[in-house]
């Protein structure tokens, strides 16, 4: 039934130190996970080599964010030659706090998905829409929006997984119902099928953030277009052991 390998990204934020993290390399190298899942943990960029040197090898690791080009005075960013240098096969780029904290436009994102990519660094690319964009009916608008600037910038998408995020629900307690998880993946694999071709809109991955948890996960992970989970809060806690296995 499901084609695509199902993924599981914890995003930690800007959380931890070597002693709580350390904690949650533990559980997580001694879980028992669903061999069928890839899992990636998105590491705070001063963790990058703490996490990669523990972490088990079959769990990745994802940087948060990394700048367009490989090297240059650029006071405090990091580039994607530096995530390569400690290991690391991931980055996140355009999450929300990226977007409409950090005020970074769809263009900037676009651009470092391009470097990215051809720096051979896998890329978790987010998309979504803030709540008064749902409730004006322009969800759609948003996010095909969003996703064109990605997908413009994208040559081989065997490297890209794509994010669907609502604002909304990140971080809030307030979740998608799976049907509306659902509903908006439908629509996001029929534009990639529209925009780029049949074979990438049946192999990319489009995984859903906002607010999953051990308590929805599974009835989430059985919707047929939710290829798996960009988790927030819960990736720091035992419980993202159970959403890494929502499908086994």
């Amino acid at each position: 039934m499901f084609a695509r390998k199902f993924f599981v990204g914890g995003n930690w934020k800007m959380n931890g130190d070597k002693e709580s993290l350390g904690e949650l390399i533990m559980t997580l190298n001694t879980a028992s996970l669903h061999d069928e899942t890839e899992v990636v943990c998105g590491a705070p960029s001063i963790y990058l080599d703490y996490a990669r040197s523990n972490l088990d090898q079959r769990i990745g690791v994802a940087a948060q964010n990394c700048y367009k080009v490989s090297k240059g005075a650029f006071t405090g960013e990091i580039s994607p030659a530096m995530i390569k240098d400690c290991g690391v096969d991931w980055v996140i780029l355009g999450h929300s706090e990226r977007r409409h904290v950090f005020g970074e436009s769809d263009e900037l994102i676009g651009q470092k998905v391009a470097h990215c990519l051809e720096s051979d660094l896998g890329v978790i690319a987010c998309i979504g829409e803030k709540l008064e964009e749902r409730e004006a009916g322009t969800t759609e608008d948003v996010v095909f929006a969003q996703t064109k600037v990605i997908a413009d910038n994208v040559k081989d998408w065997s490297g890209v997984v794509l994010a669907y995020e609502p604002v909304w629900a990140i971080g809030t307690g307030r979740t998608a119902s799976p049907a509306q998880a659902q509903e908006v993946h439908e629509k996001l694999r029929g534009w990639l099928r529209a925009n780029v071709s049949d074979a990438v809109a049946d192999s990319v991955r489009i995984i859903y953030g906002g607010s999953v948890t051990a308590a929805n996960c599974k009835e989430l992970a059985a919707q047929a277009d939710v290829d798996g989970f960009l988790v927030g809060g819960a990736s720091l806690k035992p419980e993202f052991v159970d959403i890494i296995n929502a499908r086994s």
